[in-house]
């Protein structure tokens, strides 16, 4: 038997697929909130891209990397880490949570639901950020020294204030 499908039809299918390989985990919780616990799991079963849905909380720890993690479906708070890199992280849906850390670039995400709070950070590069649901806090950081909230929105769709 022969099927006959558009380009459209075919993309669509692709898409799906790629999507279905995202491992979906409910909630940080499964894993008595503990990093470290999750990272076993997912070692375990190939590193998979993932993601979580409710919130992640790593305040505090020494992450540096979120690695195969793609989206969360509440806050993310990285406040105080020593995180360097989101990995493939492309969205969160809540509020964003980068104050005080050595983070330099925002790289694959795309978009922030909520607040994204920058301040204090080294952060040099959006990266592909596209928008940001609420407020822009930028204080005391170069993209503040280096930009024009005017700047910053011409980048960045944000749709609340920027803090600078």
């Amino acid at each position: 038997m022969k099927i006959i499908i558009t380009e459209s039809q075919y993309k669509r299918i692709l898409k799906e697929e790629e999507e279905q390989k995202v491992l979906r985990i409910p909630s940080f919780k499964f894993f008595n909130n503990d990093w470290d616990l999750l990272q076993k799991f997912l070692e375990r079963n190939g590193n998979p891209p993932y993601s979580l849905g409710g919130n992640l909380d790593l305040r505090g720890t020494q992450i540096e990397s979120l690695g195969n993690l793609q989206s969360v479906g509440g806050n993310l708070y990285l406040g105080g880490t020593s995180i360097k890199s989101l990995g493939n992280l492309q969205s969160v849906g809540g509020d964003l949570d980068l104050y005080d850390t050595p983070i330099e670039s925002l790289g694959n995400l795309k978009s922030v639901g909520g607040i994204l709070g920058l301040f204090g950070t080294s952060i040099k590069s959006f990266g592909n950020l596209q928008s940001i649901g609420a407020s822009l806090n930028l204080h005391n950081t170069q993209l503040s020294k280096k930009y024009t909230r005017e700047e910053i929105r011409q980048m960045v769709d944000v749709g609340n204030l920027i803090f600078m």
